[in-house]
């Protein structure tokens, strides 16, 4: 089954309260086995090129199994940020090729 990536975008100088948490561990006990990886949050940041970091800023990161992109999509619209001025963007995720088959 297709693997992907979930990456954050926190409303800048979003601070965890007890509540927004409790949300986001809901969230990822509602994906079950889908749920590959929960992640990290993110602690400190720099952003280069087009991020947008005048209102959000990298939050962190989940890998989630979906039969699709559009499998993940739906998973990806419970996420908590979104109800927090957020954003997530969903990539699917290739494998790296081999160096020495490139050469």
């Amino acid at each position: 089954m297709p693997e992907f990536v979930f990456t954050y975008r926190s409303q800048k100088g979003y601070i965890p309260t007890a509540e927004t948490v409790a949300a986001w561990y809901a969230w990822f006990d509602g994906m079950g086995d889908k749920l590959i990886e929960l992640g990290r949050p993110v602690v400190d940041r720099v952003s280069i090129g087009e991020s947008n970091p005048e209102r959000t800023e990298l939050g962190g990161y989940t890998i989630v199994r979906a039969d699709d992109l559009n499998g993940a999509l739906a998973i990806a619209e419970g996420c908590p940020a979104l109800g927090f001025g957020g954003g997530i963007e969903v990539g699917l995720l290739g494998q790296v090729h081999d160096r020495a088959a490139s050469s």
